[in-house]
């Protein structure tokens, strides 16, 4: 039997899993591995508690001998939920999650020990680390980096590990992570967004963005996994014919879920409700076999780490369930690829969500002030938007199926274009009239009513509006959150800056203060304009609208990189303390070598494929063709010969056809390749990747799949899309 029949028949089993769902309500076993406040309060004094709490709460560096009790509190409790070690759990710039483990316990003597973790260990470590991404920021024979507690990111206990959520910087103090711009970014909107709430409500002392995010992914079952190396190496399928039958029936979305991925779906929202995590939503997604998951809004530095986390524990259950969950933007080519749409926003500490319209004409200009001021931050960072969410595995999916396409747009619905257009018309570089405010704030007022219900979802909008929210699209699936809300974080809150410094101005002219918030408003919407967009991204009329508003359609990876490393956004990241020049080209310069591997080892992984999987089950079912014209030419008269013969003739003739197409296109390939990995810089390395090696991929990849329909089923040597997506 073939590996490819082996697999399926092993896909095909009836696997019972062996798990049973806790008897509790999940309120009363949710964040058990979580050392939340309450399990703070309960193992600390209560005056150091709220020492701790407060100066948590007011970003203030926590002294020695505070953390050494909040040490102590934390081994405690983790030794009691049975964790024997504890590590620094950060996020480095390669998109994963990294820890080194260390155990509590420590000799003291000759065959005893203790159990010791104190203030120090707690507060900083100094991991090695050496051989993680930093861009040039170290040469790797310079291993010292630190990891530095978050104590705004609670620990938590995996696997009888205690994991403290930590930023990792190198020994000169430069950001090595994602965690530390992004703490950064979120205290610079809060210092601007704090004193523009003000103007309005001098309740606010708080402003945070929050983050809901969408999880997508596919679930393939093991065994067919196995038997595809691309699957196991690239994490995407690099060759398959559309199946006949794909998504076109419109009948997995929402549909029923397959008992085997709930009983995986249930024993992961228990481990990922037992860190605290509060997965709220999952259904079948668009493709066959593809699926989502979205969890409550949180705080946005503790919905980046739940995310990061979610992929690892996803990950453990489903290989317990004999699964593989493939996180890629597009793993097969024809049908939905897997985003992670990232719904932001900002809140206050007043309970108030200032993108979620009011009920008065105050508070709807406090709306309207914070929804036109985003527009107007993105339609001047189109290009830096874009380039947070580049990756090789987005590039294949952005403008397709059902995918946001690279040019940045706002949606936000008609209704509320209408009401932009209104204010953007009624208000004069002039003194209002008292009946043009009455009139204007009566119609301010009424955008609850106008907006329910009319905001319909864009699904072809990168950022869309969805009635308390912007909803960015564009993400991948596989990507880290960080780099996407960092951005739209420090956007925001530069453009903010701009926007308190002229209405103060304005004013200043002793022009009323609702006035000058009005006339500025009114200006921003009308420089903003060619950022909205209410139609079918998709369409060829877009494009060449875009391209004549002058919004760039970037479509690969490299050229959108090249905005970290722009004038432009440098002066944003480094006047706004969020990230120095030296670490935005240490980004540009990681990420453009991620580029360059990922596309590396796909094409290595291609050339094997075609030489040792599909070239010769070609060759062999050509070779049974041949011997059977050769007896039906020995048994047949020549007329019938010629009259029946032809088509396995032309059979014969195609399949040589397309193995010489394969080889000398891998050929040339393989020398592309060679002549990439020669040059030293990794951006022009990442373009000669792009644009000499990646359309091979796609040459080769199209003669393969006319391959996989000549050649008789049964010797074809790789799992098929129409096993692989339907089999679970």
């Amino acid at each position: 039997m073939s590996n490819r029949y082996s697999a399926i028949q092993a896909a095909l089993q009836h696997r019972e899993i062996a798990f049973e769902l806790p008897k509790e309500k999940v309120s009363e076993y949710y964040a058990r591995d979580v050392f939340t406040l309450q399990v703070m309060r309960d193992y600390l004094p209560f005056d150091v508690f709220e020492q701790i709490t407060g100066s948590s709460a007011a970003n203030e560096q926590i002294d020695k001998k505070l953390a050494d009790l909040v040490a102590a509190a934390m081994k405690a409790w983790a030794i009691s939920r049975g964790a024997s070690h504890y590590t620094h759990w950060f996020l480095p710039l390669n998109g994963a999650t990294a820890e080194k483990h260390d155990a509590f316990f420590t000799p003291i003597g000759a065959n005893s020990s203790i159990e010791q973790f104190d203030g120090s260990q707690l507060i900083q470590q100094e991991p090695d680390a050496s051989s993680l991404p930093s861009g040039g920021l170290r040469n790797t024979f310079e291993a010292r980096g630190y990891s530095a507690w978050d104590p705004s990111s609670p620990a938590f206990i995996m696997d009888g590990t205690l994991c403290i959520p930590t930023i990792f910087i190198a020994y000169t103090g430069e950001a090595l992570d994602y965690k530390t711009p992004l703490l950064k970014s979120l205290s610079l909107i809060n210092d601007i967004g704090v004193e523009v709430c003000q103007m309005f409500d001098r309740n606010v002392e708080k402003v945070y963005p929050t983050l809901g995010w969408e999880q997508e992914y596919f679930l393939i079952d093991e065994s067919l996994y196995f038997a595809r190396p691309d699957l196991t190496l690239c994490g995407r399928t690099l060759c398959g014919h559309t199946p006949a039958r794909g998504q076109q029936m419109e009948d997995h979305y929402f549909g029923s879920i397959p008992e085997r991925v709930t009983a995986f779906m249930k024993e992961f929202e228990v481990a990922a409700w037992r860190l605290g995590i509060p997965v709220k939503t999952r259904h079948n997604e668009v493709a066959p076999n593809q699926f989502e998951l979205a969890p409550v809004f949180e705080e946005a530095n503790l919905a980046i780490d739940h995310n990061q986390l979610v992929m690892v524990v996803m990950q453990k259950v489903a290989r317990k369930h004999r699964f593989r969950i493939l996180f890629h933007e597009k793993p097969f080519d024809g049908v939905n690829g897997s985003g992670k749409h990232n719904n932001w926003s900002l809140a206050t500490n007043t309970g108030k969500n200032l993108l979620s319209p009011g009920h008065t004409p105050k508070t709807n200009l406090l709306f309207l002030t914070f929804f036109i001021n985003f527009i107007r931050a993105v339609s001047e960072y189109p290009g830096l938007i874009r380039a947070a969410i580049a990756s090789a595995g987005n590039d294949h999916r952005l403008g397709a199926n059902e995918a946001p396409p690279a040019i940045i747009s706002v949606f936000i619905g008609k209704q509320l274009n209408s009401v932009l257009k209104d204010l953007e018309a009624r208000v004069k570089d002039r003194k209002m009239t008292p009946d043009e405010k009455s009139e204007l704030k009566l119609n301010i007022g009424k955008i609850p009513k106008i907006i329910i219900d009319n905001t319909d979802r864009n699904r072809t909008s990168p950022l869309a509006f969805t009635g308390n929210k912007f909803e960015f699209r564009a993400v991948g699936s596989s990507a880290n959150c960080g780099p996407s809300v960092i951005v739209l974080n420090t956007i925001v809150a530069d453009q903010l800056k701009q926007f308190k410094k002229q209405v103060d101005s304005l004013m200043e002219k002793n022009v009323e203060k609702d006035e000058a918030i009005f006339r500025i408003l009114r200006k921003y919407i009308g420089e903003s304009r060619h950022i909205l967009f209410e139609g079918n991204n998709y369409s060829k009329e877009w494009i060449d609208e875009a391209a004549s508003r002058g919004l760039p359609n970037i479509k690969n990876t490299p050229e959108s990189l090249e905005e970290y490393i722009a004038g432009k956004t440098i002066r944003l990241f480094s006047q706004n303390n969020v990230l120095t020049e030296k670490e935005l080209v240490a980004r540009y310069e990681i990420r453009m070598e991620t580029y360059a591997k990922v596309l590396q080892i796909e094409s290595r992984v291609l050339a094997d494929l075609a030489g040792n999987h599909i070239i010769p089950a070609a060759i062999r079912y050509q070779n049974l063709v041949m011997e059977n014209v050769q007896r039906l030419k020995e048994t047949l008269p020549e007329q019938l010969f010629n009259e029946h013969g032809a088509q396995q003739i032309h059979a014969i003739t195609k399949i040589s056809e397309h193995i010489s197409h394969i080889r000398n296109n891998v050929s040339t390939m393989i020398n592309a390749r060679k002549d990439a990995n020669k040059l030293e810089d990794s951006s022009k390395r990442a373009y000669a990747y792009c644009n000499r090696v990646k359309p091979l991929l796609e040459v080769i990849r199209y003669h393969i799949d006319k391959l996989e329909i000549l050649v008789e089923d049964s010797m074809w040597p790789l799992p098929k899309y129409r096993e692989l997506l339907f089999i679970k």
